[in-house]
């Protein structure tokens, strides 16, 4: 199994604080190796302690199901195919902020969670993340 290492997840991390302080927003950013355990963490000054846990959710959110958390939380509604998947694996999150990392052959070898703004924000600066890895 292909894995992110410490660079690759340091390099995100360095891209998505770089889009948060381009669009004056202050975060939680989590990424996860293949196996969705936490390989590199930062909160900026003055994010919310609240999105520390909100952030690593999706991030695993995000790796466990190899998409973008937003498009999970578009099949969870009410009467979706994944209707209260959020209740799984010890609680997910289903809105935007989690991608998945990929690898220049296109493999996905962890992910990226972010919060503390909007969650159009918090998408805006995790695909930022990911986007930084190759």
């Amino acid at each position: 199994m292909s894995d992110i290492t410490l660079e690759q997840a340091q390099a995100a991390i360095r891209a998505a604080l770089a889009k948060s302080a381009e669009i004056g927003t202050k975060m939680d950013i989590a990424v996860v190796d293949a196996g969705a355990n936490l390989k590199a963490f930062v909160r900026e000054d003055g994010a919310w302690i609240g999105s520390i846990d909100i952030a690593q959710k999706k991030a695993r959110t995000a790796r466990y199901f190899d998409m973008n958390t937003g498009d999970i939380g578009g099949l969870s509604q009410p009467g979706g195919a994944l209707y209260n998947i959020e209740h799984s694996n010890g609680g997910l999150i289903t809105f935007p902020g989690g991608v998945p990392i990929k690898n220049s052959s296109g493999t996905i070898i962890g992910a990226i969670g972010v919060s503390g703004s909007t969650v159009e924000n918090d998408h805006t600066v995790a695909q930022a993340g990911a986007d930084a890895v190759s």
